[in-house]
């Protein structure tokens, strides 16, 4: 599925840090939410309908899933440090 490439507008940066974190939330008679806590702040992802999923929805949450792993991955490489978890970037 090829989107189309717009120019960003505007961009807002969530810094990872104590108290962020990401979580799924299943329902039984509605599709799925991914919540991400940044502090005060939450983002929900959802489907593009509570009650139905489409390719588009399937497709997207690969995606995700794909460069969440691939982002998780390059943190790792990255993290190096004592072992109180105080790591440092290479």
């Amino acid at each position: 599925m090829a989107r189309r490439r717009t120019q960003h507008t505007s961009i807002i940066s969530l810094n990872t840090g104590c108290g962020a974190r990401a979580t799924n939330h299943p329902y039984p008679v509605r599709t799925p939410v991914l919540a991400l806590d940044f502090g005060a702040l939450s983002v929900l992802i959802t489907t593009s309908a509570s009650d139905v999923v489409t390719d588009a929805d399937v497709e997207f949450a690969r995606q995700l899933a794909r460069e969440a792993w691939l982002f998780a991955r390059s943190v790792e490489r990255s993290f190096h440090g004592p072992a109180n978890g105080k790591g440092v970037a290479a």
